[in-house]
């Protein structure tokens, strides 16, 4: 389960005694794997609060509330249960000066059932030769590596021609076979490691059967995932000197 902590300073503390906050990160992070990502904030001098009433904005310079203690940063955990988060929260060194407040996110969403439905939806668009409906999974902005033209696709619109011509290549439906999807998600932005095999006819009466290593990025916008970046790279049929066999 994923935690919000938000890492409280209090300015009437002398603090210059504190513990550095980088080997809190260091095992947290890159060791543990709990902490997923964070970032400083800067003192409520610099903030802007914003309220709305009977239509008009009203901006004052400053935090919301006057008070001793203040948000000095956030810290996104992923912890097993609250009790992991607790102790987490406990080892940060600004607990020992200031407080830290841990609160879980709520569980309503299933970002890797998303991801994997627009998997889906890919395979079932390629059964059914549909290039709308394969773009609709794509970001404007994707880029793409693609291993039939050998070059890189920069935005949906170069995509598009790139599948066309693809399918242009191909007979009849496209089987597209998913052997292992590994998916990495964060709030926003995820990885996706996978096999994918493909199978088809082709116009001149051969057979293409490949699979192939597929690296996919995929960020959330509003209330769906894109695809934003996706390497592909498939085996050549002979060995060239430098290339272990994979044209990526």
């Amino acid at each position: 389960m994923k935690y919000m902590l938000l890492v409280c300073g209090d300015d009437t503390v002398d603090a210059s005694g504190m513990a550095p906050v980088e080997p809190w990160v260091e095992e947290l992070g890159a060791e543990r794997g709990v902490r997923l990502h964070g970032h400083r904030l800067r003192l409520p001098a610099d903030a802007v609060t914003v309220r709305v009433r009977d239509g008009e904005v009203l901006r004052t310079d400053g935090p919301f509330a006057e008070t001793k203690e203040y948000v000095a940063g956030f810290d996104i955990l992923e912890c097993a249960d609250l009790e992991e988060a607790v102790a987490a929260a406990a080892k940060h060194p600004v607990a020992t000066v200031g407080a830290m407040e841990v609160r879980p996110f709520w569980d309503d969403e299933d970002a890797p059932g998303e991801i994997r439905r627009l998997d889906a939806e890919l395979t079932e668009a390629a059964r059914e030769r549909d290039i709308d409906r394969a773009m609709a999974c794509y970001a404007p902005d994707v880029e793409v590596f693609h291993p039939v033209s050998g070059l890189e696709q920069s935005g949906v619109d170069a995509l598009r021609k790139a599948a066309e011509l693809w399918f242009a290549k191909l007979a009849g439906p496209v089987h597209r076979e998913v052997l292992d999807l590994r998916l990495r998600v964060d709030e926003s932005v995820a990885f996706g490691h996978a096999l994918v095999r493909t199978r088809a006819t082709l116009v001149d009466g051969g057979t293409l059967d490949t699979t192939a290593r597929v690296t996919t990025g995929y960020r959330a916008a509003g209330d769906r995932w894109r695809i934003v970046h996706q390497h592909t790279s498939v085996p050549f049929s002979g060995d060239l000197p430098g290339t272990g066999g994979d044209r990526s």
